[in-house]
């Protein structure tokens, strides 16, 4: 059994999330306001479901995680970074460019959009909405590539202080969503963002360079990092320019 909650009823604490039916599920129901959402992340709760659901709220054990210093790119994306960066540049052919938060709402429904591989994704118009809200407040971010002038790839996630919590992925071409993400990596790095929450562990994210940590320890660094200075200005650092 766990908690059903409403809109005034504060989270339990994440040691009461369950460890074997559904391991780390902590409780349902309340709602997606920016108040909620922030209220979770800062507590190392999260929200997944699938549509038709109520909303459930995790805290997983362990938890996977990508510290921005343990990136990894393989030689094939670094070669492609290299393209992308010369594109951009003084004299190319502009044909690449990669921005911030410039399509929000386009990145999180290409997110959402039927996969190769199955069928849509968790994301909700209830989660698009919610999420609209934190990048209305400037909470959630979105690293987006371009191509011809037509969206190819992106990322979006969340930032509280130096804490990053990344949610979803997407590319219409190869290799796209690793290009938004290795640039909001370069970009955290120079902020001074040690790691990525990503949430539940995948082989991908694994073949990125991501781990999994207790969830002591990924609470640990989370209370540290979340008090830190909000990051100003979001603008895309090219890998390269942040040593990778």
């Amino acid at each position: 059994m766990i908690p059903w909650l409403d809109t005034s009823s504060p989270f339990p604490d994440v040691s009461e999330a369950l460890t074997l039916e559904a391991p780390g599920l902590l409780a349902a129901g309340a709602d997606l306001s920016p108040a909620r959402l922030l209220s979770a992340y800062r507590h190392g709760i999260f929200p997944w479901f699938s549509e038709g659901q109520p909303i459930l709220w995790w805290s997983t054990d362990p938890r996977m995680v990508l510290m921005t210093d343990h990136f990894r790119l393989s030689d094939s994306l670094r070669k492609t970074l290299r393209k992308v960066e010369r594109s951009g540049a003084g004299g190319g052919d502009g044909r690449w460019q990669v921005r911030f938060d410039s399509a929000f709402g386009s990145v999180m429904r290409a997110c959402a959009a039927p996969r190769k591989e199955g069928p849509g994704t968790w994301i909700s118009d209830e989660i698009i909405e919610g999420y609209s809200g934190l990048h209305a407040l400037g909470y959630a971010h979105s690293s987006e590539v371009w191509l011809d002038g037509e969206l190819v790839g992106g990322a979006y996630g969340v930032c509280i202080g130096r804490m990053f919590y990344g949610e979803s992925m997407f590319a219409r071409v190869t290799d796209g969503s690793k290009i938004a993400l290795a640039y909001l990596v370069a970009f955290l790095r120079t902020q001074g963002v040690a790691m990525i929450d990503c949430q539940q562990e995948t082989s991908h994210l694994a073949s990125l360079g991501a781990a999994p940590i207790t969830r002591k320890a990924f609470l640990a660094h989370l209370g540290a990092a979340i008090g830190e200075p909000a990051i100003g200005h979001w603008h895309p650092v090219t890998p390269r320019a942040a040593g990778l």
